[in-house]
């Protein structure tokens, strides 16, 4: 297998989270390829990454929609971007237990779009920012931020091992990184930690209105489609004849969605008592499964 069959083989089996992550870092490396084409032939160094970051300018917005998405992809550094993906991947993992990749493609551009009203708004009406020039919100923070608050939501007492620290309750982690930006406003980049609670606060509301059966990011669901596109393995189509079984072979061959739902419940109900460590590979990949099959 040469390695253009391996980047092949891995895209094509790669789930929802990890191609998320690879999209920043592919948008991230780009950033450093353009700055530096940008001072060989001395052309504005960041006219890549002023095309794909949100403005507080709501008239520069006007003739740039889409940077209410990709501003989410986006990244002004190393600890900017380690530190996203890093809370990313863990806070993804575990959502991706309760739920399916599509509900997280659905939030996490959510998570963007609250993220850059909130900062839009603070912005253009707060007096504070009143003698503010140009700005500009860059980074996925707010979309992480939605992802591990609506995790956090559904599995609170879920217990998470950190090194130093030992096992902590998800929400737990939650909470100090919400107060954390609560804190840190007046101190240094406010718009950045006004938008991660727009994030945070859309993960809450996310959680709380789809266990009560409403998806409030349905209306996203069209272009999130289109979107996940992307996302999906390529597969070649088969050419073999179609057989018809019969139906109560079927049947008795797979179990029933009912005792999925159980097996699924069971699952639940241990990894709340002991944590996503203590399941076995057998149950950790029925989850897996099941998440992909929501």
């Amino acid at each position: 297998m040469d390695w253009k069959q391996k980047i092949t083989y891995k895209y094509n089996t790669a789930d929802t989270l990890e191609k998320l992550i690879g999209i920043n870092v592919i948008l991230f490396i780009l950033t450093f390829v353009f700055r530096t084409l940008g001072f060989l032939f001395q052309i504005p160094a960041d006219f890549f990454v002023e095309w794909l970051v949100f403005p507080k300018s709501l008239l520069e917005f006007a003739y740039k929609p889409w940077t209410i998405f990709t501003y989410a992809f986006m990244h002004s550094g190393i600890f900017h971007i380690l530190s996203n993906m890093l809370i990313l991947y863990f806070s993804g993992k575990f959502f991706l237990t309760y739920f399916s990749g599509k509900r997280m493609l659905n939030l996490y551009f959510l998570g963007a779009i609250c993220g850059a009203l909130i900062y839009a708004l603070s912005y253009n009406l707060l007096p504070a920012f009143s003698g503010t020039g140009k700005s500009y919100l860059i980074g996925a923070s707010a979309s992480v931020m939605a992802i591990l608050v609506a995790v956090a939501t559904q599995a609170p007492n879920l217990q998470v091992k950190l090194v130093f620290l030992g096992s902590l309750k998800l929400w737990w982690i939650a909470a100090f990184l919400v107060v954390l930006d609560v804190v840190q406003i007046p101190m240094s980049n406010p718009g950045g930690h006004l938008a991660h609670l727009g994030g945070a606060g859309i993960g809450y509301l996310y959680t709380t209105q789809l266990n009560k059966g409403n998806d409030i990011g349905s209306w996203l669901q069209s272009f999130t489609d289109w979107f996940a596109e992307f996302f999906q393995p390529k597969t070649k189509k088969s050419h073999m004849k179609t057989v018809h079984k019969n139906s109560k072979n079927k049947k008795s061959a797979s179990p029933s969605r009912t005792d999925n739902q159980k097996k699924i419940d069971k699952i639940l109900d241990k990894i709340s008592k002991s944590g996503y460590d203590s399941l076995s590979k057998e149950e950790k990949d029925f989850l897996f499964k099941a998440g992909k099959d929501m």
